[in-house]
């Protein structure tokens, strides 16, 4: 269980209030407006932003002193942070050796393996430069598998890319996860992609990430900041 104790995070012109839990396994959208603090949200889980006030727990264990690689956390950015001077290889083996240096042969089956599983099979020695946008968030997803950690946290990793690569790498990222048995927490702009990929939402409007909804409940009956937010009915699950 991944709680939020009397959360209070500094932000640009105020401060984003959170006060709830999130069960392990659940699909969690967090949506709102452009500066509402969604990736606030998720930098402060990820611990690289910290508290002004209260506590975040996972199992039991106070996470909010703890620095990002100490934390059970694995984060997916836009732009997929991948070193673009190395190979693929090297860049999921920094999830298995952060100190750069080079896997052994076990490791080195393991990052195949990983590839393998995200559909880039034999693309090891490539750079992500050489990638398309789609294939870069492929391998951003192995290095997840690879880190195997239990909270999965995206902030927007596909926002570029076109409504059916989209829909796909959702789906590849619910397979993971469900692999994983991990909590996700997913920063998106799009309703339509909650409705898709979300078992509940987090709504981040007010200076507060207000406690989860059930995808349905929600999208079925907005709040009225969601429904300013959108400017128009929010559409149904999908």
């Amino acid at each position: 269980m991944l709680t939020l104790e009397g959360v209070r995070i500094a932000m640009e012109g105020g401060a984003l209030a959170a006060d709830f839990s999130l069960s392990p396994g659940r699909r969690v959208a967090v949506l709102g407006a452009s500066g509402a603090g969604k990736s606030t949200l998720l930098d402060a889980v990820a611990g690289f932003r910290a508290l002004e006030a209260g506590r975040i727990r996972w199992d039991g264990q106070d996470l909010t002193g703890l620095p990002p690689d100490r934390r059970p956390v694995s984060i997916l950015f836009q732009d997929g942070n991948l070193f673009p001077h190395l190979d693929l290889a090297r860049n999921l083996g920094l999830a298995l050796r952060p100190d750069g240096r080079r896997p052994d042969r076990a490791q080195a089956e393991r990052i195949e393996g990983a590839l393998a599983r995200v559909g880039l099979q034999g693309l090891g020695a490539r750079k992500p430069g050489t990638l398309s946008g789609g294939q870069q968030g492929r391998a951003a997803l192995a290095r997840v598998l690879l880190q195997a950690r239990p909270i999965l946290a995206l902030d927007e990793p596909f926002a570029a890319l076109g409504p059916a690569l989209k829909a796909e790498m959702l789906e590849l990222v619910r397979e993971v996860a469900e692999g994983l048995g991990a909590l996700v927490l997913m920063v998106t702009h799009d309703p339509g992609d909650a409705g898709l990929f979300a078992d509940d939402i987090v709504l981040v409007a007010d200076g507060a990430a207000h406690a989860p909804v059930p995808t349905g409940a929600f999208l079925a009956d907005p709040p009225a900041a969601f429904r300013s937010y959108v400017g128009s009915p929010a559409p149904e699950r999908g």
